[in-house]
């Protein structure tokens, strides 16, 4: 009776968890979506400058900047290069969360490089229920995995445990058990 209770009390948790996933992808995207937004305003500021200049594209901006004396348009260089690689990275994270599936959502969220973007998504989650069937049922068969890899172990055990005492008892209690 203790074990079917705790059964039940392993998948609930484990289904308000996996409900959770779903919901955290959506802030995940709208938070990405954010900051690609503001990034490709910074590079389009960069290529206006580097046409309005007469350079071909805003690399070769760059690498002139790079070989300039003065230390503060070396530097201003560099962040511009790094703004460039961010914004690579996060058209195909923005890529990812528009074709992809939860799975692919998932792992991209969860990369060790971008767990600072994942904290700043989590400062203003707030948990609830998905709406979506896809979400509902990731939720769900999530749970059961769960429920299942937790619980498996005990079941076992208390199954080899049983059959132990049973293999204990003397063939006649066997038989009257029987």
């Amino acid at each position: 009776m203790i074990g079917k209770l705790l059964d039940k009390l392993i998948f609930g948790a484990a289904l308000l968890l996996a409900l959770q996933l779903p919901l955290l992808t959506d802030h995940y995207q709208q938070y990405l979506s954010g900051l690609y937004e503001s990034t490709q305003w910074q590079v389009n500021g960069f290529q206006t400058t580097a046409h309005r200049f007469g350079y071909a594209s805003v690399e070769a901006m760059i690498e002139r900047h790079l070989t300039n004396e003065e230390p503060s348009v070396r530097a201003d260089a560099n962040q511009k290069l790094a703004t460039l690689a961010r914004y690579r990275e996060l058209q195909a994270g923005m890529t990812i969360f528009r074709q992809g599936n939860l799975f692919s959502k998932t792992i991209y969220m969860f990369h060790p490089a971008r767990l600072h973007d994942l904290e700043k998504t989590l400062t203003n989650f707030k948990p609830g229920i998905p709406f979506t069937l896809s979400g509902i049922a990731f939720g769900v068969i999530a749970a059961l995995l769960a429920n299942l890899i937790l619980t498996l172990p005990f079941f076992l055990l208390a199954r080899r445990r049983r059959q132990k005492q049973f293999a204990a008892r003397s063939p006649v209690q066997r038989v009257k058990h029987t």
